[in-house]
């Protein structure tokens, strides 16, 4: 099919730097761990894709293992970027993952030197890219030297492979000797890839919110719609053919208690109140935090992320809003 985007493409959405880095990000970035397997339909994928760039969604976030099955999501992206989108990549910012399992054997998780040029070698292969804007450490390893994997990034970035390192799931006192070591190596690390939301306040509590602002280092958010449940899916219960019926490895039915359908249904007051759905107000909400450069979102149909983009016509919550926001979760 062919493609050719939209000359309006910046004109609606915000752009903020990564910290304090040169880089931006837009407000919302498209996530593709789901739905951009092999078990998609590629005509619909490619349609996600163009409809997020034709409305200044410039970020694209994979990791090796994203599909089904693992790598997949990896290779779909290329071949429509190779096929569609090809004179659009300098406008874009693709970033990748590795540190969750990808193969068998010791050298196929976590954050050992191996693993990471491996992986990186492997990530660019599948997209067939020269290099990715942004390459994450994707989780902490506890049996790894700090430095040894501070050390793979800052060489990856420096043969060309990546233009800026990233850390995800990394807590606030580890990101900071994380910082330290690839400051002292010389190398851009620019920005963390965090789950929040409003039912989910971990960052807040294990520091690195604060840690990311007193670094100048961006964060990212995965999961600001908490794996679905601040959308109006479980306004009325839990339909048979929700994630929670069908696929329980994220989202179970005792995520979903009476105590926190009742919350979820609160929320939803507050975000009608504000004249936005739950999902947009829930995108928003983190959006607004300070520090916060960009909200993950993903997507299964592109009028989703139409819907989704919405948010962006309110970040603004009042004092009143955020106390009744916390009285409600908290």
């Amino acid at each position: 099919m062919e493609y050719e985007a939209k000359a309006s493409r910046y004109d609606s959405i915000e752009y903020k730097k990564c910290g304090g880095s040169g880089l931006k990000l837009p407000a919302v970035s498209l996530g593709l761990w789901h739905n951009f397997g092999d078990n998609a339909d590629y005509d619909n994928i490619c349609k996600m894709c163009f409809t997020a760039f034709d409305n200044g969604i410039t970020h694209f976030d994979l990791a090796n293992n994203y599909g089904p099955a693992a790598g997949s999501a990896e290779r779909n992206f290329g071949k429509i970027l190779h096929n569609h989108m090809a004179q659009y990549r300098d406008e874009m910012i693709i970033s990748t993952k590795a540190g969750y399992y990808m193969w068998p054997g010791p050298y196929g998780d976590f954050g050992s030197r191996k693993y990471l040029m491996s992986s990186i070698d492997q990530s660019l292969k599948r997209m067939n890219l020269d290099y990715v804007d942004i390459f994450y450490h994707h989780r902490m390893d506890p049996d790894t030297p700090l430095y040894e994997t501070m050390w793979a990034l800052a060489d990856i970035v420096k043969s060309g492979k990546a233009l800026y390192a990233g850390l995800s799931n990394y807590d606030g006192p580890t990101m900071e000797k994380a910082a330290e070591i690839l400051n002292e190596l010389h190398c851009p690390f620019v920005i963390n890839q965090n789950r929040y939301s409003i039912l989910d306040r971990t960052v807040e509590k294990n520091g690195l919110l604060q840690s990311a602002i007193d670094k100048k280092k961006g964060v990212i958010i995965f999961s600001p719609l908490a794996q679905g449940l601040l959308t109006n899916r479980y306004l009325n219960g839990i339909p048979e053919d929700s994630r929670v019926k069908t696929d329980g490895r994220f989202l179970n039915e005792k995520s979903l208690s009476a105590e926190r359908l009742e919350q979820i249904a609160k929320l939803d007051k507050i975000a009608q109140e504000r004249g936005q759905t739950l999902a947009q107000m829930a995108l928003a909400w983190v959006y607004s935090r300070a520090g916060v450069t960009s909200v993950l979102i993903g997507a299964s149909k592109p009028e989703q992320i139409l819907e989704n983009l919405k948010m962006t016509d309110n970040v603004q919550f009042s004092q009143e809003e955020l106390n009744d926001i916390d009285a409600i979760v908290l």
